[in-house]
């Protein structure tokens, strides 16, 4: 009864503390039996091993089939014989006979071991990857644990996960025991278990943290349209509501600001510009050129592309430090976006009309002097018959 009891708190001590389920644990517990019990018979007989839950114990059956004579021991037997288990067996049944699995060596009950480790390794990394595949593209909360070349080892619990170091964004600096949230980007599954790779660059984070922090988003009254992000630097968020009364750009920002505030907080004071979504092009152009003010838009939508004008003092401001205001206000609509002042407009207009006139100048001048030569020509011609006539008078 001591065995009995063991195993079966074996099997529960380590559904509890792996998380695995109980008919995994049992599996592997029944083909670590039966590995053991197929090297110690050599693989001459046709066992099965199946684990007896009132007893608290695998129990291994040998199965041979009923002939009228015996050719292999192992895996026959002759009817006479048969029917002392099973009297209304027949030739050519095949009946299970229970076998003593107790009397296996030290050697076959260490293999049955390693096989239980080795089947309740691999199915809590099945878990953990199928745990953390269902939550890809979620944000996680873990910690620092150590550092490999520059990328971080987080421990989330249950699993590490890797933020690399492209993945962080530039002047974070952690320190091991700090506390950093990163969005799932991807599972795989490697030799040494599934591996999590997180991001805190990716736009997606963004877009997860104002869902968190804007209870509007989670219920799908204002919805993300676009994101775009350069990391530590600047980010553009376009917003739309489904609910004429909801101010998206309003509910993202919360009151006096609490709610982006919170965000910029998390993302070490990365600037975020929400921008109101707009299936006017040319309008939602503007307002993804925001803070700078725009005066003309003109829109060549077989190019996808776009020419703004900006009042002069704007321009510097429609474009931004280094481009940066104009090259995420691309990205975000989709469409190129050309920026010129209105006196570059203006001198390029007249530029252009200039070059315009002197071409029609040139044009009628050289017409008026292929007709005056033609009609010097038609003079020419008509006088020569004159001369002629006043030779022979």
């Amino acid at each position: 009864m001591e065995t009995s009891f063991n195993l079966k708190h074996t099997i529960d001590q380590i559904v509890k503390e792996k998380g695995i389920d109980k008919s995994i644990v049992v599996e592997a517990l029944e083909q670590a039996v039966l590995t053991a019990a197929n090297k110690k018979f050599r693989n001459t007989r046709d066992l099965e091993a199946h684990y007896n839950p009132e007893i608290g114990e695998v129990e291994l059956f040998e199965f041979v089939t009923v002939v009228e004579e015996v050719q292999d021991s192992y895996r026959e037997i002759e009817l006479d014989e048969a029917r002392e288990e099973d009297p209304d067996v027949e030739i050519g049944d095949s009946i299970g006979m229970k076998m003593d699995a107790s009397g296996f060596s030290r050697i076959a009950a260490q293999t049955a071991k390693q096989v239980i480790i080795q089947r309740v390794r691999e199915a809590e990394r099945e878990t953990i990857f199928n745990e953390f595949q269902e939550r890809q593209g979620e944000i996680v909360n873990g910690v620092v644990r150590r550092f490999e070349k520059g990328d971080l080892i987080v421990d989330l619990g249950r699993a590490e996960a890797l933020l690399p170091h492209k993945e962080q964004a530039p002047r974070e600096v952690y320190r091991q025991g700090d506390r950093v949230k990163a969005l799932i980007t991807e599972i795989r599954m490697t030799t040494k278990g599934p591996q999590i790779m997180l991001s805190r660059t990716h736009p997606q984070m963004l877009a997860k943290l104002f869902e968190a922090e804007v209870p509007e988003i989670a219920e799908g009254i204002v919805e993300i349209k676009s994101v775009v992000r350069e990391p530590g630097g600047r980010a553009k968020i376009a917003v739309y509501s489904h609910d004429a009364d909801v101010d998206p750009v309003g509910a993202c920002v919360g009151m006096r600001g609490s709610r982006v505030q919170n965000v910029v907080s998390e993302l070490r004071g990365e600037k975020i510009d929400i921008i109101p979504w707009s299936e006017d092009i040319a309008r939602f152009a503007c307002n993804a050129l925001a803070p700078a003010v725009v005066t003309k838009v003109y829109v060549d939508e077989e190019e996808y592309a776009m020419e703004v004008i900006v009042a002069d003092d704007q321009l510097s401001l429609a474009i931004g430090k280094r481009g940066q205001n104009v090259r995420l206000a691309a990205k975000l609509t989709g469409w190129k976006i050309d920026i010129k002042s209105e006196t570059r407009m203006a001198e390029a207009e007249l530029q252009q009309f200039a070059s315009y006139d002197g071409t029609e100048a040139e044009e009628v001048e050289e017409a008026e002097e292929v007709a005056e030569n033609a009609e010097n020509a038609e003079n020419a011609e008509n006088a020569e018959p004159a001369v002629e006539a006043t030779e022979e008078d």
